[in-house]
């Protein structure tokens, strides 16, 4: 088989530009009328160039090679080898990642029967996944084979196997092809299969279908097949199981040399266990009963044919690769689909979640000065708006508690929650002091009913700093339009440092555009983590509420995210854990970073609050200063956006390790690098950061839950 002759009429011949020998060659081909020469290579290189990543150089200097194609009487230019692979193959990608396109090009695989196998070949090599195609048929190509086999007429006679072989020649010149024309026999049966790694079978003949299963059996060699009939694919795993019977013991113990010898009446029975009868379509078994009165043979359809393809290409990328594949058969009947055709849904979750619904209405404000503080306390800004907290009254206080049960992943040891109970004290002192009732407050250490608790006492006093706050206060949001950069005035970042400053904690303020596309990248990229670490992306998405229905009083309504249409249509496929597994595997993703990233380059300032010391009081003492500081950004017309960076709350490697178990060692680079571009030390204990922008009102206020006050 090997070297046959017949390989000689449908195999190119290849010529390298850097060899003298073929440069002789090449100049007599050029200077032959009778060759027609096609010359893109120019067109391939440009190309390859514009490939993302950007190809190795390696790669870009390969040769000018040129393939003559004598059936044809034609020369092309193409690619060498390695590019001509990375350029063909690049729109494979990531249905087939470069790095299983490369292990799949180690697979050797026959095809035996190129009518339905013809369609089979060219799809394994047009998807790149086999290093080496055999093909073996004794038949020629005649005019009724045209319904199915996808030649022409000007391949009439050739045989089945060079008709193949040359289409998948025209198709990659780089890739081995043999033909064994003769089909096989006993004498060639071996060195067919020797070496491959798996077999089609796609033979007319029921005894050439068991002898080949025998063959490939004793070689542990897997046999795929399809047939048109209601999209059957048929999978043995001889390389799993070397005892299985052969066509899943649908034979029965009939021996293969006594199947041979039957009439084909006497076959009949064998190709219905088979094919298995009761599930043949209506017209196939029709059909049947026709054969040798109307009809000469079993009718096939080129759609059929064309069904199969795919289904044994996916077979053999999933031995290919070590992926999930058992021995069995399944059926992929498009007419049964077509049957079963449903409307598809009018909006996608995101889509219907960004049109207008009915809008939310602040409570009545209390009538009590207790109802009132403890209504501005519960205003305060959280974590996906989470209010991690229970508030309490009595007779002359407020009191509010970290409600630990509230906590998500990025809540390392509560310290968000701790900075959200420090904004609902804050504001809780700012009502009261703006009602001239400021009573002493203080921060209590954990206790038993709570970790952290943070209480105003109301008694005659005042705070005129405060009280100005009061309005502003309640008009507070969070602001994630894109923005306009417009420069930050000195009087403004002084104002925003006063405020952190008030209140005991430090405010770090980029205002250079260097910092702030740094500061992008490196939330960019914790995003990504966020997404792409199980656990993570299921709290982000627990906090988003998608539908008009759904709009609770606790979390994110889409709207307030201010995505346009391309944005919320990318948050739907976001939203897939499945997809996001898939990034996670090929370490793709850095789009999923966009958002914040693009949003972050569109900022005035971008501030990061800090405090001294590691206890909750400390953090909550921070979340006081991050409420002020918001506040006054606001007030004095600044659209103010909060983000927090996945490790923003994780102060050693282990706390890192939790959060993204799978990612940890990136994301203390990045914790690493977020201290550096804003000059802080491990001292300074990150509360939380704001970008600042210039930007219209906000789509919709974030809700509150209903306020139950706890009375004492």
């Amino acid at each position: 088989m090997i070297g046959n002759p017949a390989e000689l009429i449908c195999r190119a011949t290849l010529f390298d530009e850097d060899d003298c020998a073929d440069r002789r060659v090449l100049a007599e081909y050029h200077a032959d009328r009778q060759i027609e020469v096609v010359d893109r290579w120019e067109e391939q290189v440009a190309n390859i160039r514009r490939l993302l990543p950007a190809p190795d150089p390696q790669l870009l200097a390969e040769s000018k090679r040129w393939a003559f194609y004598p059936w044809r009487r034609t020369l092309v230019s193409i690619l060498g080898p390695r590019g001509f692979r990375a350029l063909r193959l690049d729109r494979n990608r990531n249905l087939i990642t470069a790095a299983e396109q490369d292990r799949l090009a180690g697979l050797q695989i026959g095809v035996v029967g190129l009518s339905v196998g013809h369609a089979i070949a060219y799809t394994l090599a047009a998807e790149g996944l086999c290093g080496g195609i055999r093909l073996a048929d004794f038949d020629i190509l005649e005019l009724s084979n045209l319904n199915r086999v996808p030649a022409t007429v000007l391949d009439l006679g050739l045989n089945k196997a060079i008709v193949a072989a040359r289409r998948i020649a025209e198709l990659d010149p780089y890739l081995p092809v043999v033909v064994e024309t003769s089909g096989l026999s006993a004498d060639t049966m071996a060195g067919f299969l020797n070496g491959l790694d798996v077999v089609v079978e796609e033979c007319d003949s029921l005894d050439m279908k068991a002898r080949v299963r025998e063959a490939a059996r004793a070689r542990r060699i897997p046999v795929l097949m399809a047939t048109g009939d209601r999209g059957l694919v048929d999978v043995e795993r001889y390389d799993l199981e070397p005892s299985r019977h052969i066509l899943h013991g649908l034979l029965g113990d009939i021996d293969v040399d006594e199947l041979s010898g039957l009439s084909s009446r006497d076959k009949v029975p064998h190709v219905l266990r088979v094919l298995d009868a009761t599930r043949l379509s209506a017209r196939s078994a029709a059909s049947m009963v026709e054969i040798d009165e109307t009809l000469s043979t079993w009718p096939q359809l080129a759609g059929g044919v064309a069904l199969g393809a795919p289904a044994v290409a996916e077979a053999v990328r999933r031995i290919g690769l070590g992926e999930p594949l058992r021995s069995g058969r399944v059926r992929i009947d498009v007419a049964d689909a077509l049957d079963h055709l449903a409307e598809p849904e009018a909006h996608t979750d995101a889509c219907r979640a960004a049109e207008p619904c009915t809008e939310y209405v602040e409570p009545p404000a209390s009538s009590d000065l207790l109802g009132i503080v403890a209504a501005a306390a519960s205003r305060a800004p959280s974590g996906g708006n989470s209010q991690p907290w229970l508030i309490e009254t009595d007779m002359d206080s407020v009191t509010i508690r970290l409600a630990g049960e509230r906590t998500t992943t990025m809540d390392v040891d509560f310290r968000a929650s701790a900075v959200a109970v420090g904004a609902a004290w804050f504001n809780a002192r700012v009502a009261a002091a703006s009602y001239g009732m400021l009573g002493p407050v203080e921060l209590r250490e954990p206790d038993d009913s709570s970790p952290l608790s943070a209480v105003v006492r109301l008694a005659e006093g005042s705070d005129h700093d405060l009280a100005r706050l009061y309005r502003p206060m309640l008009l507070r949001e969070s602001n994630r339009h894109l923005g306009v950069p417009l420069p930050l005035d000195v009087e403004r970042a002084a104002a925003l440092s006063a405020a952190a400053a008030a209140e005991g904690a430090r405010l770090r303020l980029l205002t250079e555009k260097d910092d702030i596309e740094q500061i992008a990248a490196i939330v960019a990229a914790t995003d990504r983590i966020r997404y792409l670490t199980p656990k993570l992306h299921a709290d982000m998405l627990s906090e988003i509420r998608w539908h008009a229905d759904d709009f609770s009083d606790s979390g994110i309504d889409v709207r307030s995210l201010e995505m346009d249409q391309s944005e919320l249509a990318g948050i739907q496929i976001a939203r897939r854990p499945d997809v996001m597994k898939m990034l996670a595997e090929w370490g793709a993703g850095t789009a999923l970073g966009n958002y914040s990233h693009d949003r972050l380059c569109a900022s005035s300032g971008v501030g990061v609050v800090s405090i001294s010391g590691q206890a909750l009081s400390d953090y909550a003492r921070g979340g006081a200063a991050l409420e002020a500081v918001w506040i006054t950004a606001q007030h004095l017309g600044l659209a103010v956006h909060p983000i927090s960076p996945v490790f923003l709350f994780a102060r050693t490697d282990d706390e890192l390790q939790q959060l993204s178990p799978a990612l940890a060692a990136p994301l203390r680079r990045l914790q690493c690098d977020f201290r550096d571009v804003t000059r802080t030390t491990a001292d300074d204990v990150h509360v939380l950061m704001l970008r600042f922008s210039y930007a219209p009102s906000t789509s919709v206020r974030s809700r509150r839950r209903t306020l139950a006050v706890v009375s004492d």
